[in-house]
């Protein structure tokens, strides 16, 4: 089982989604009822809702980059250590996301609405956060699959 801690540093998410921690404990109860494979753990993790500023500090001072970004992810393990972690222990914190509301007001994905793009960013911080990177095509393609599919759990 999946739980998230949510944490807004910036009122305006409140602009765009009433209640931004309630918006995804629903979304996450409907991927547990549908993503079996951690049903024997409890596997945490934080969700960071902040801004431009706060984002660009963080990228800067953790990947050398000084610019604003759609979203980060912390993973706490890599893929083959998680995979260790999920054998051995029922408990495991999975690490941290952030996510920028001015990179979805942006729109990014112009085909999609403020809360499906939100949707497909901390789906992506989550799957990175289980250990897939998208470096190499093949992992790119991979990783792809698995958002794809979280993504329609939520619906």
């Amino acid at each position: 089982m999946i739980k998230i801690n949510t944490i807004s540093n910036n009122k305006d998410w409140n602009k765009y989604i009433k209640n931004p921690k309630n918006f995804i404990e629903r979304k996450i109860l409907k991927l547990n009822k549908k993503f079996k494979k951690y049903k024997n753990n409890k596997i945490f993790l934080t969700i960071l809702l902040s801004g431009n500023q706060e984002i660009k500090k963080l990228n800067k001072k953790f990947r050398g980059k000084n610019k604003t970004t759609d979203v980060l992810s912390f993973p706490f393990y890599s893929k083959r250590e998680l995979k260790i972690k999920l054998k051995k222990e029922t408990e495991i914190y999975l690490g941290d996301i952030i996510i920028n509301l001015n990179k979805i007001k942006k729109g990014r994905y112009e085909n999609l609405n403020f809360n499906n793009q939100f949707n497909k960013l901390w789906i992506h911080g989550l799957v990175h956060l289980l250990g897939y990177d998208h470096k190499k095509n093949k992992d790119f393609y991979d990783m792809m699959k698995v958002e794809k599919k979280f993504l329609s759990y939520l619906n």
